[in-house]
């Protein structure tokens, strides 16, 4: 009996004496030991009924018996589905519906609303902490750790990650054992990743970054992590000199360059610096690079297929660029409206193939159909370009497209343009109801501190290297653009709130 992923990234634990995790209070944790809190987790839910293909809903803090509850889940064979830890019981009720989970773990402190929610849904609930008490944990202390894991095969489900549901209703991206594990083992060999890596994991568990790339690769690799329930510049500080790497979002880096103490000493140390999940702004891998002498390594996934691209371990990183497909992965850029293959160099829909591609989308097969093409191919949303030497950069989301005067704007590359002038840290170029051009191109500028780039500056500098169409019929400043947990802009929210920017005026 096998079940891959459990074998490649669980069952070395068992033998393990070495620490695998320290936690913020610098308390750590064996392999061994983070293996039979799993296997006690796994027989706690198969006392519960579970088994395997049951979906389990968990929405809980980060914390080491977190990790272990999904390792428990892959040994269990029970379909793991993890929850942003923002999200209320009214968002939370329709993933439990939608999944038909067979159990819900919430934090205690919110137990009366979601074990409404598990009530009407026919799913049972149980409890787990941020300092890993709970109802769960009792029920595993009474079943112990000797639980056997199932068999499973690659194509069997291991998770099901919800969609941000930005233009619609959340769709459930269904993982299986092989897209995991393919990805983890890819990412290990392009990232040079051994059991001597120390990885500083200040991300999120319920966000494939935190748990499937960061996670799965130090496990798979026999490396260890400190694990940090969340992101604070002045808590990596303090961990920085006992790691070796980091994968973070954009926002992380920022917010440790303006700290001083963040220098080329403190990372003298260092092997590698990623980022994903949202765009790195050129300017912060320049100065991250001039600070610390180390050059950030940006790559490009997504929820349906973990990682796409990387930028290279040896070689060029490229800055405002996602790098080269990983290995196994086919990338091509082709029109959005016939599906054609475009020459190099013109801006398109990214399509992708390869074994960390998903299986489709739960229980919505024609969303399957529209998003995963019959030959395996996957369109992701994204348009992108690939220019000469093969690098791979993202212009923007297709829903993003602004069409005005029926010309076709992409934002990114007016952002591009604006982040460029003085007094400007960053911008988001939005499209929003236009009477006369059906829409109009809308910038929001988020000033450098102490600076105020009039808008007056920005047009004439626009006027310079972009055509008409695509300037910006009105330019705002703000002090921040909203962003999602995992620090992508939320554009959406922006074309609300300026969506009557140009409605006529009442009669």
């Amino acid at each position: 009996m096998t079940n891959p992923l459990y074998d490649a990234i669980a069952a070395p634990l068992a033998a393990r004496t070495s620490a695998v995790l320290t936690d913020a209070a610098g308390e750590t944790l064996s392999g061994a030991k983070l293996h039979a809190m799993a296997m006690s987790l796994a027989s706690a839910l198969a006392g519960l009924g579970l088994k395997p293909g049951d979906r389990m809903a968990v929405q809980i803090e980060k914390s080491p018996r977190a990790l272990a509850l999904y390792l428990a889940a892959v040994a269990a064979g029970v379909v793991f589905l993890p929850l942003n830890t923002a999200y209320t019981a009214d968002e939370v009720d329709y993933f439990v519906g939608n999944a038909r989970a067979a159990l819900l773990v919430g934090d205690p402190a919110r137990a009366d609303s979601l074990r409404a929610v598990a009530a009407r849904h026919g799913a049972l609930f149980e409890t787990l902490d941020g300092a890993g008490e709970g109802s769960l944990v009792e029920l595993a202390r009474l079943s112990g750790p000797g639980f056997q894991p199932v068999a499973r095969a690659g194509s069997d489900l291991a998770a099901i990650l919800y969609t941000s549901g930005t233009t619609g209703r959340s769709k459930g991206a269904m993982l299986t054992q092989d897209n995991l594990l393919s990805n983890a083992e890819v990412l290990v060999k392009e990232w040079r990743f051994t059991d001597r890596d120390v990885l500083l994991h200040a991300l999120p568990i319920f966000h494939t970054h935190g748990l499937f790339v960061a996670s799965n690769v130090v496990l798979l690799s026999g490396g260890a992590m400190i694990f940090l329930p969340g992101f604070k510049a002045e808590q990596a500080i303090v961990w920085l000199p006992k790691a070796t790497t980091m994968m973070g979002v954009p926002t992380f880096y920022t917010r440790l360059l303006d700290d001083p103490r963040f220098d080329r000493d403190l990372v003298a140390h260092m092997r590698l610096f990623t980022s994903g999940s949202a765009p790195l702004l050129a300017e912060t891998h320049v100065q991250f690079e001039n600070r610390t002498g180390h050059r950030i390594l940006e790559r490009y996934g997504m929820t349906e297929t973990n990682m796409n691209t990387s930028n290279p371990y040896d070689g060029e990183r490229r800055a405002g660029t996602v790098g080269f497909p990983l290995p196994g992965v086919e990338l091509k850029i082709t029109d959005p409206q016939t599906g054609a293959t475009l020459p190099e160099g013109e801006p398109g829909m990214i399509e992708v193939r390869g074994p960390n591609v998903f299986a489709g989308y739960w229980e919505m097969p024609e969303k399957t159909r529209e998003e995963l093409r019959a030959d395996g191919f996957f369109l992701t949303g994204d348009i992108g370009v690939v220019d000469a030497d093969g690098y791979v950069s993202i212009v923007g989301r297709q829903k993003d497209l602004i069409i005005t005067g029926g010309y076709n704007v992409y934002p990114k590359e007016i952002e591009l343009v604006l982040d460029e002038q003085p007094g400007v840290l960053e911008s988001a170029v939005i499209g929003v109801p236009h009477p006369d051009f059906g829409e109009a191109v809308v910038a929001v500028i988020v000033p450098l501190p102490g600076q105020s780039p009039t808008p007056e500056a920005l047009r004439a500098a626009m006027a310079a290297s972009l055509a008409k169409f695509k300037q910006p019929k009105h330019i705002e400043l703000l002090s921040e653009l909203p962003r999602n947990t995992m620090g992508k802009v939320q554009k959406n929210l922006l074309r609300k709130d300026f969506a009557t920017l140009f409605a006529p005026a009442s009669a």
